[in-house]
């Protein structure tokens, strides 16, 4: 790969970094468009936990999965800025790496195939070149 290329690649991951890990924290945390409507017709206290009424949030718990990252946060940190950063950074390097290993699996399959007599495709000059 290019220097060019390696040097995208970086300055994307660290803007991607650098906005997960900072800007993350500054983000609101009143309900989103999904959850205010699911949230319609019931009762919710100063917390924002549904204590009544009748709506689909009420059976929200039913099907939270858990795990170290859940609610946009790092279970075990108190400080909410920092689990929420955190959370981020991981989850950005976490997609990146199985993006990156996707993408090298992917390029290695087709580097592997060729018609078999040998020889690469990409010595082969193509029937155009030169023509003009």
């Amino acid at each position: 790969m290019r220097k060019r290329t390696w040097g995208f690649i970086v300055s994307g991951l660290l803007v991607s970094l650098l906005l997960a890990g900072v800007v993350s924290s500054f983000a609101s945390a009143d309900p989103d468009g999904l959850e205010s409507a699911l949230r319609e017709g019931c009762a919710v206290d100063a917390a924002g936990a549904v204590t009544g009424g009748d709506c689909p949030a009420q059976r929200e718990a039913e099907h939270e999965i858990g795990g170290p990252l859940a609610d946009y946060g790092v279970t075990g940190i108190a400080d909410d800025a920092l689990a929420t950063g955190l959370s981020g950074v991981v989850g950005v390097l976490l997609t990146f790496a199985l993006a990156g290993g996707g993408f090298w699996l992917v390029r290695r399959r087709a580097g592997q195939q060729s018609d078999g007599d040998g020889d690469g495709d990409a010595a082969q000059p193509s029937s155009a070149a030169g023509v003009g």
